[in-house]
């Protein structure tokens, strides 16, 4: 079994990294702000019309995706962790406080560092089991989320 560089099984994780032309601190904000998440985190048609977080570790987050066709899938989760501008790290194995979800499915980790006046943002996905990170990756996670992410970089340019 191939490992990643933290001894975590490369079977059950997803990565996407990439170079951002904005200030890690807009990165940031535009992860933790309620009104500027909502712009950027589904591809269109796709929207987002709710998000809801309380950005400490133990915190919860909502965010609703919604479909063309008017379908909601609604996102519970909470903090793990929070360093301001360089790492954020959320799970949905629970839905409030510490209350269990019915599935688990990820626990995310997003780091932000400074590289030649840019964002080295990379995102780690990780899954509680090797077909879970296989529907998530037929689900299209490195198209979804690398168009969520070019989305990302344009708004953190313009804040």
């Amino acid at each position: 079994m191939t490992m990643t560089d933290d001894n975590f099984p490369a079977d059950r994780e997803l990565i996407l990294t990439r170079l951002i032309d904005a200030p890690r601190a807009n990165v940031y904000r535009a992860w933790t702000e309620p009104d500027l998440l909502k712009r950027w985190f589904t591809p269109a048609p796709w929207t987002t019309p709710t998000v809801e977080t309380d950005v400490r570790p133990g915190g919860a987050t909502l965010i609703v995706m919604r479909g063309p066709d008017g379908n909601e899938f609604p996102n519970r989760g909470v903090y793990l962790e929070v360093v301001e501008n360089e790492r954020l790290v959320f799970t949905d194995a629970y839905t409030s406080a510490w209350e269990p979800s019915e599935k688990p499915f990820i626990t995310v980790i997003l780091s932000f560092a400074d590289e030649a006046g840019k964002t080295r943002y990379t995102a780690q996905v990780r899954h509680w089991s090797s077909a879970d990170r296989e529907a998530h990756e037929k689900m299209g996670f490195h198209e979804g989320w690398g168009l969520c992410t070019t989305q990302l970089e344009a708004l953190a340019r313009s804040l």
